[in-house]
């Protein structure tokens, strides 16, 4: 299908956090490939002008972009221009639309908090800027099922949804993206992908680090609404799906959608949370607080491939390692005598593996086998996109493959309402552990969780 190209790009918040760590980033990363060839316009309020904000450019791609390479970033600040104002003022997306020029498809970007999205999608509508427009929001997308269908209603006020580019960036991830293409690029493994040879499969992202001075934002998150309802679905998603069909370019997330609404909702008997000590004496957090820094659940997809077969998901900060680790572990073959380990293992991060564990004889006279694990590490350094990078290019052209549709962000919340707020006590544990002891009652009968290696 084809699309129109975005011809500029205006990304409010220019001045934030996000601006910084990964939106100049991909900026020059782009125009380092040859692709910024268009007008950005930075908005924000803070009082800036246009040389600030190329300072504070410079100084996100030398710190978070991997050093500046300043053929590169000529490019990136010739296309530069930016806006000051305040987001409530008629004035700001008059001065906007000046910048805009004689773009006629231009992106919007919105780098900012939530609740400033109605401001913004109604001034860029009176301002005639969203006319053939395109927009990108940041996640979270609601706080729950009701609030993101709120915000979906604002948005649509405006922008068709063809028009609308949720942003989350773990699809964006090259390892996520891998996990699509090793299941439906090998024909070996389409025949034992399902509820016939699949025995359980384990999902663990795991942070070896606390909420590193974001407490404020911790207490309105927490794990459940932080990251398994979002970058960790999605992984269910792209493991549980159907093939799609190749030749409609909606095909993929249609098979995500259906998997979302196929996951049992879950409940309190399903969910065990924790709090790693030392929590409640973070700056911005409450001292009585119950947000839940780590999270454990067990769904059921009731389908045909996957009736029976358990999704066990957990995640959780001052854990032993950093990592985000996936395995698939195989049904026992009918011979007892053989003590049989078989499973796939998929590392997302920090570096990428693809794993098969298997058994080959124990070398002796006795026929006793042993687990050997054959192993792929991909190079990173071999002409990688980063996530933001990747997005960024792909909405510009009109690629909604990798973000997140309305209905699939509906049906993720409706997996986990149930299990938003105090449902669950909230367990204590110490940093450095795979959190709360009571985890394990999830995985009582499989041998218990898979622990990732640093």
């Amino acid at each position: 299908m084809n699309q129109p190209l975005s011809d500029a790009l205006a990304f409010f918040g220019a001045t934030g956090d996000l601006a910084y760590k990964k939106i100049f980033p991909a900026l020059h990363a782009m125009a380092r490939r040859g692709n910024l060839n268009f007008p950005v316009i930075g908005v924000a309020k803070s009082g800036w002008d246009l040389e600030k904000l190329r300072v504070r450019a410079r100084d996100s791609v030398r710190t978070h972009g991997g050093g500046v390479d300043e053929k590169a970033f000529a490019v990136l600040v010739r296309h530069l221009s930016y806006v000051d104002g305040d987001y409530k003022d008629s004035t700001t997306y008059s001065k906007l639309r000046n910048a805009l020029c004689n773009a006629r498809n231009p992106l919007h970007y919105l780098a900012i908090p939530p609740a400033l999205f109605p401001v913004v999608v109604e001034g860029l509508a009176k301002s005639q800027s969203a006319r053939d427009a395109r927009l990108i929001v940041e996640k979270p997308f609601g706080r729950d099922l009701i609030s993101a269908q709120k915000l979906n209603s604002v948005i649509h006020t405006v922008f068709a949804e063809d028009d609308v580019y949720r942003i989350d960036h773990y699809l964006g991830k090259e390892p996520v993206q891998n996990l699509l293409l090793f299941r439906f690029a090998n024909t070996f493994l389409e025949p034992i992908w399902n509820r016939n040879y699949i025995d359980n499969i384990q999902i663990t992202m795991a942070e070896s680090f606390g909420v590193q001075g974001r407490g404020l934002f911790y207490e309105e998150a927490g794990a459940i609404r932080d990251v398994l309802q979002n970058h960790l679905l999605q992984v269910v998603g792209f493991l549980a799906m159907e093939p799609p069909l190749t030749t409609y370019h909606e095909s993929i997330r249609d098979e995500q959608v259906k998997v979302f609404r196929a996951i049992r909702p879950l409940n309190a008997e399903d969910l065990v949370r924790g709090q790693f000590t030392g929590y409640r004496s973070e700056t911005g957090v409450s001292p009585s607080s119950m947000v839940e820094t780590f999270a454990a659940v067990r769904l059921q997809i009731d389908s045909w491939r996957w009736d029976g077969v358990p999704f066990f998901i957990r995640a959780g900060k001052c854990l032993p390692a950093t990592t985000t680790e996936v395995l698939v572990t195989l049904k026992r073959p009918p011979l007892r005598k053989i003590d049989a380990n078989n499973y796939f293992r998929f590392r997302l991060s920090p570096e990428v593996i693809i794993a098969v564990g298997s058994q080959i004889k124990k070398p002796g006279e006795q026929w006793l086998s042993q687990s050997t694990e054959l192993k792929m590490l991909h190079d990173p350094e071999l002409g990688e996109l980063d996530a933001y990078e990747r997005l960024l290019s792909d909405a510009m052209v009109g690629d909604g493959t990798l973000f997140a549709r309305e209905d699939a962000v509906e049906a993720a919340w409706e997996v986990v309402q149930p299990i938003l707020g105090n449902v669950a006590p909230v367990h204590p544990y110490e940093p450095g552990t795979w959190g709360p002891e009571e985890a394990g009652r999830l995985t009582r009968g499989i041998g218990g969780w898979h622990a990732p290696q640093k």
